[in-house]
């Protein structure tokens, strides 16, 4: 397998890879969005419990749980900081979350992994400043990790956000 960074306009809940990163709440419960649709497939009550016995997930982390009926082995539930302007540490935090998430799936075997682009949606980051953190963070772990063979996408549901993380990826991947 390659080590590849792609971006793919679909619905996260339908891939086949080894891990799907939910975009999570710090409490790891059930919310709307790209986390409720998670839920919903992977079997929201299974899911809950497992979310229940982690207890909860700081800001800029990270938890892993099976996958239950998702196609996906393990959900990795990632944490990222609501937007408040981009002076309270949230580049960093948004950051952390990625390498986190990419770090429990290395610790898991895990070869392929998706991500939304967490903390665009209700979390109010910025799409095109949320795209080039996600990308370098991805950039740079596997930099960190060169012996690691993983593919990572980033699965989105518009045009719009697809262009744009083409686009930085393109950018920063030159």
């Amino acid at each position: 397998m390659k080590r590849k960074i792609q971006v793919k306009q679909i619905d996260i809940t339908e891939l086949d890879s080894d891990a799907i990163v939910n975009a999570a709440n710090s409490q790891l419960k059930e919310g709307g969005g790209v986390c409720g649709a998670i839920f919903r497939k992977a079997g929201p009550e299974k899911l809950q419990e497992s979310c229940d016995e982690i207890g909860g997930c700081e800001t800029g982390s990270a938890a892993i749980t099976p996958g239950f009926n998702l196609k996906a082995k393990y959900v990795i539930h990632a944490v990222g900081p609501v937007w408040h302007g981009g002076d309270a540490n949230e580049a960093e935090l948004l950051s952390g979350a990625y390498t986190k998430s990419l770090k429990l799936a290395k610790e898991n075997d895990c070869h392929s992994i998706a991500f939304p682009l967490i903390s665009s949606g209700i979390y109010g980051y910025p799409k095109k400043q949320a795209w080039k953190i996600a990308i370098q963070s991805c950039r740079d772990f596997l930099d960190d990790n060169p012996d690691w063979d993983i593919k990572i996408i980033f699965a989105v549901i518009s045009d719009e956000s697809r262009h744009l993380g083409e686009s930085i990826m393109t950018e920063i991947l030159k």
